[in-house]
């Protein structure tokens, strides 16, 4: 059994709203409905689960009706006393095939006599559909495959040990050589192994890389018969783009050209291909920033970006030529700097954080920036030896008006630091989360002290 983060995430929403619904997103495979299952049975006497894949006819109970009154009667006809008040979890799985699901569920929740949670692939690619999303009644956590810490805990590393980097990574310490050594072979096994919950498993159960390799073609597979599902007007366009991810990341600059695509192509042409592949959660792009200040969204190039996979594992396969093997040899024909990015594009989204670059003519170019502290952190992202070169990082710390305190150089090597530098192994990519606000924030809202004033 896979241990995930969202559980902890799942049972704070309803010790937190047990009065309202909660809808799992991300993109197929990632394991949605397995740790719903799991946390409904751990929680409630009773689960119904409604797959509107697997059984299509449950799609008609929800056309037509009055309010909750009638979608219950319905339901009670199908699993009777199955239905106890106060003590069942219905669980509709696949939404996405049943869009008036999601404008019936706030009449559910405000019946309140059982608990709702959703799941659903490619949500953010239908949501322009729906006619009324039920704002109040529900909230919304995406997903993502396996981080680097989540695949540590199913190769038996330890609390212990993760707290003890932890404790490296905040106090900016050298890690045990031994245990760097280690964690370092950790992580080129995640670059082949992804986080895929199909993968991981397939991993831990045989540890044969080729079966490993197998269970990733078949989610490929997966998610081309996806793009022609769903988009059949644009599915030439998906598929081209979603073929062209890992040769355009092995590409020097790492950026879409849409010439690579089709010499005549135009980008509004193609934006609504990028924009599906985003919103079905298949890639991550990063778009370009023409300046490294706060806050980024004002200074986003929608046009330069780069794109990458949702899972390195995934990635790894795309490539195909034995490169799991390739990898574990540390052969020099691989670039290695694509695909160490791409973990941190994984890394850095599932945390929390919007991917962003700086590229610069002047300066040159930055992998990632992001907003901490209400200031900017570059980063970098270095697969070789010679991670101390930085010339971009350099430059922007050296422009005062930036106003850029510190950088993050992620490597193969240990922690260091170096004026205002900071080397880290890169497996503490883990550590980097988005700090979230704080449950209350109360301001007092007083101004009597004015009427004294007349």
């Amino acid at each position: 059994m896979l241990q995930r983060k969202i559980t902890k995430q799942i049972e704070e929403f309803y010790k937190d709203n047990p009065k309202k619904a909660l809808m799992i997103i991300g993109a197929r495979q990632v394991g949605k409905s397995y740790i719903i299952e799991q946390f409904a049975n751990d929680h409630y006497d009773s689960v119904i689960k409604m797959d509107f894949i697997e059984n299509p006819d449950y799609i008609p109970l929800f056309e037509n009706a009055q309010g909750a009154d009638e979608i219950l009667l319905r339901l009670s006809a199908l699993f009777g006393d199955r239905m106890i008040p106060g003590k069942t979890m219905i669980f509709f799985d696949e939404v996405q095939e049943c869009k008036e699901l999601i404008t019936q569920i706030k009449y559910l929740v405000q019946d309140g006599n059982y608990s709702y949670i959703l799941s659903g692939s490619l949500l953010g690619t239908v949501f322009k559909d729906i006619i009324s999303a039920p704002v109040g009644y529900m909230d919304i956590i995406t997903m993502y495959p396996l981080d680097f810490e989540e695949f540590a805990w199913a190769n038996n590393v330890g609390a212990k040990v993760i707290d003890a980097l932890r404790v490296s990574f905040e106090q900016k310490k050298p890690v045990d050589a031994f245990i760097h050594e280690r964690m370092t072979a950790l992580f080129e096994l995640y670059l082949i192994v992804g986080g895929m919950p199909e993968a991981v498993s397939t991993y831990l159960e045989t540890k044969n890389l080729r079966k490993v390799a197998d269970a990733q073609s078949a989610i490929i597979r997966l998610y081309k018969r996806d793009i022609s599902k769903y988009d059949e007007k644009n599915r030439l366009y998906l598929n081209e783009i979603f073929d062209l991810i890992p040769s355009e990341l092995n590409a020097k600059n790492k950026r879409f050209i849409l010439k690579n695509l089709n010499e005549k192509a135009r980008f509004d042409k193609y934006y609504d291909s990028f924009l599906w592949l985003k919103n079905a959660g298949v890639a991550l792009p990063a778009n370009v920033v023409d300046e490294p200040r706060v806050p980024l969204l004002l200074s986003k190039s929608q046009n330069l970006f780069k794109l990458f996979s949702n899972d390195v594992g995934l990635l790894a396969a795309q490539y195909g030529n034995e490169i799991q093997l390739k990898i574990l040899q540390h052969e020099t024909t691989i670039n290695f700097g694509s695909i160490y990015e791409n973990v941190a594009a994984e890394e850095l989204t599932a945390h929390g954080y919007t991917l962003y670059y700086y590229n610069s003519k002047k300066f040159g170019e930055l992998d990632f920036v992001i907003e901490e502290d209400g200031k900017i952190l570059p980063i970098e992202i270095k697969s070789g030896k010679d991670y101390y070169r930085h010339n971009a990082m350099d430059n922007v710390l050296n422009v005062t008006d930036y106003g850029i305190e510190e950088g993050y150089v992620f490597c193969n090597g240990n922690v260091e630091t170096d004026g205002k530098v900071t080397y880290f192994p890169i497996y503490m990519l883990m550590f980097l989360h988005k700090k979230e606000l704080p449950k209350e924030i109360l301001f007092n809202t007083d101004f009597s002290d004015l009427n004294d004033k007349i």
